[in-house]
C-alpha cells in the first residue's frame, strides 16, 4: 500500500515506491530522487514519510505516491523543451521534480499565498535551482491558479494540487492541443480526472482514482481553513 513506502531517506521513499509499482518508469524514478523532498517541508524529521503534510497556510504538500502518480501519469507529455503547469504550487516540491523531466522547457508553479510563493522560491534556491529560477526555466507566480496562468500558456501538461468543485476552463483552455491535464474535482467526493485534449482541440476525461484533497478555492477562504 502507498503508506507502506514511507523510508529513512529520500532514496528510500523512492525505492519503496518503486518496488510498490507507483513509479514504473526510470525517469520519473531519477527526476524524484534528484529532488530531495527534505528541502520543500516543514518539518524535516517527517520528510520521507508517505503521506501529506501541512505547509501552513491552510496548505499541504501532497504525500509522495500522489506525486508520484501525476507526473507518471504526465510523462508523455513531459520532455525537452516542454511547458507545464502547476496549480498550486506549495512549497515548489514539484516544480522541482517537473524541471528535471523538461530540460529546455518552463515550469510554472502558481499560488496564491504570497508567502507560500516566497517560500518556495528559497527552497528552489537551496535546492541548487537557483539557475533555473534566474533563466526563466522556473517560474513562480502568486496568482489564482483556478484561472491558470496564460502569459506563459498554453501548456504540455498542467498537474493541479487542489481539489476544484468542477474543472475549470481556463486550464481547459490553456492546455496545448495535444495535452495533459491531472485535477482532483470533487468536494465530498473526489476523483483524479484525466483531462486530455487532442490534436484537433477534442477534450476527453477519465476517472483515475478517488483521493481526498485540500479545495482549490481563493486566498481568504484558505487561510481560514474553509
Amino acid at each position: 500500500m502507498a503508506w507502506r513506502c514511507s523510508g529513512n531517506t529520500n532514496g528510500d521513499l523512492i525505492a519503496n515506491m518503486h518496488v510498490a509499482r507507483i513509479i514504473t518508469t526510470d525517469r520519473v524514478k531519477e527526476a524524484m530522487t534528484n529532488v530531495d523532498r527534505a528541502n520543500y517541508v516543514m518539518r524535516k524529521s517527517d520528510a520521507y514519510e508517505d503521506s501529506p503534510q501541512p505547509i501552513g497556510h491552510g496548505a499541504t504538500i501532497s504525500a509522495p505516491h500522489m506525486h508520484a502518480h501525476a507526473i507518471e501519469h504526465l510523462l508523455d507529455y513531459l520532455g525537452p523543451g516542454k511547458r507545464v503547469l502547476d496549480v498550486g504550487s506549495g512549497s515548489g516540491y514539484l516544480c522541482a521534480v517537473l524541471h528535471h523531466l523538461v530540460p529546455g522547457g518552463i515550469v510554472v508553479g502558481v499560488d496564491h499565498i504570497p508567502r507560500l510563493i516566497d517560500w518556495s522560491w528559497n527552497n528552489l534556491q537551496n535546492d541548487g535551482l537557483g539557475s533555473a529560477l534566474d533563466k526563466g526555466e522556473i517560474v513562480m507566480v502568486t496568482g489564482d491558479g483556478r484561472q491558470g496562468y496564460s502569459n506563459l500558456a498554453p501548456y504540455d501538461a498542467i498537474h493541479v494540487g487542489a481539489a476544484a468543485p468542477t474543472i475549470p476552463q481556463h486550464l481547459i483552455d490553456q492546455l496545448k492541443s495535444p495535452g495533459r491535464m491531472f485535477i482532483p474535482v470533487g468536494t465530498f467526493a473526489q476523483q483524479i480526472i484525466q483531462v486530455d485534449k487532442d490534436e484537433k482541440g477534442r477534450v476527453t476525461k477519465k476517472d483515475l482514482m478517488g483521493v481526498m484533497y485540500v479545495p482549490l478555492t481563493d486566498a481568504e477562504r484558505q487561510e481560514r481553513g474553509c
